[in-house]
């Protein structure tokens, strides 16, 4: 008699679609159209995919809707990733935004992301980035131990 392991859980699927995305960074962003909705978060998620690695960059892939997957997906991940104030900085320079309409940009997408990819997920994504990155999730930074 053999014990076979119990099958693997399925890998969790995008539970919304990319117009619910899109509708719900333009909300929480008060950006004027969708279109420039669309347009932040794609430079956001394309920027977030050269910072995060390893199982947190596939699962994350998983729960994003397809277009926002691809988005997210296609940048390499970086070997130095940024820290959080890095991200918004580069993502400004990148974009000829500035520092502070880059911050909202980042918050009102990575705010929407984090909720879709839930909080073990969004958690492990925070902890494997350098510091800054809680706050731009919409979340509290918690200072890390010595």
């Amino acid at each position: 008699m053999t014990l076979l392991s119990p099958p693997a859980p399925p890998a969790p699927t995008a539970t919304v679609t990319f117009e619910q995305l899109l509708e719900k960074v333009r909300y929480d962003g008060a950006y004027p159209t969708r279109r420039h909705a669309e347009g932040v978060v794609r430079r956001v998620l394309e920027a977030l995919g050269r910072q995060l690695t390893g199982t947190e960059r596939m699962e994350l892939a998983a729960r994003l809707p397809q277009e926002a997957a691809c988005c997210f997906s296609s940048q390499p991940p970086t070997s130095s990733p940024l820290t959080g104030w890095g991200f918004v900085k580069d993502l400004a320079e990148r974009t000829g935004g500035t520092p502070a309409t880059t911050r909202w940009d980042t918050g009102s997408v990575l705010g929407v992301v984090g909720r879709i990819a839930g909080d073990d997920l969004t958690a492990r994504i925070i902890g494997q980035l350098p510091d800054g990155y809680a706050l731009l999730f919409g979340r509290a930074q918690l200072i890390r131990a010595a």
